[in-house]
């Protein structure tokens, strides 16, 4: 990660990435992760330890490339019939994936790396998400938020709370989504 330019895509560099993610992913399932080492990952993978501290450089850019690749979305936000209602659903999904252990532990494996790399694209799978819905409510007529009023309203203050506090209950987070769709609607 960091300032690395990703693999092409395809070819040998894909599967060795694809192997090396696979192996971090079932070690992880497995053991505890201060047990993961990069010799095990390789082993695992069937890649020599340089292949990965070539590639990767260390253990916790490993790590937060696993968990970056993980936390982007494999499908389109629900589509509810309403702006409201789709941005509603996704974000109830996301503070209840991002709160969980799991989630807990991409999130800090992802800001654990050096560089901003991992958390850009990260945000970049949730704008896109966001644009989603965005482009759903605007061709139905209906007024939505501005992307960034989404992240700055509704996502941030999500995350802020799994990582500094207790995580946001679905009523909360219907109240953000309340906010955040009542300002669109002044505008």
């Amino acid at each position: 990660m960091g300032d690395r330019e990703g693999p092409r895509p395809g070819g040998r560099s894909a599967r060795v990435q694809a192997s090396v993610h696979g192996a971090a992913r079932a070690l992880l399932a497995r053991m505890d992760r201060a047990q993961v080492t990069i010799p095990l990952i390789a082993a695992e993978a069937g890649v020599t330890p340089s292949t990965i501290y070539r590639r990767w450089g260390e253990l916790h850019e490993l790590l937060a490339d696993v968990a970056v690749e993980r936390l982007r979305p494999d499908m389109a936000p629900a589509d509810t019939g309403s702006g409201r209602g789709d941005l509603l659903a996704w974000a109830e999904q996301y503070a209840e994936e991002m709160s969980s252990d799991l989630g807990r532990r991409m999130i800090r494996d992802v800001l654990a790396a050096e560089g901003g790399a991992g958390p850009r694209r990260c945000c970049g799978y949730v704008a896109e998400q966001i644009g989603v819905i965005a482009r759903r409510a605007l061709a139905r007529g209906e007024a939505f938020p501005e992307t960034d009023a989404v992240l700055d309203r509704v996502v941030a203050p999500i995350v802020y709370r799994i990582l500094f506090d207790e995580a946001l209950g679905p009523d909360r987070v219907g109240d953000l989504v309340a906010t955040a769709m009542a300002e669109a609607r002044r505008r």
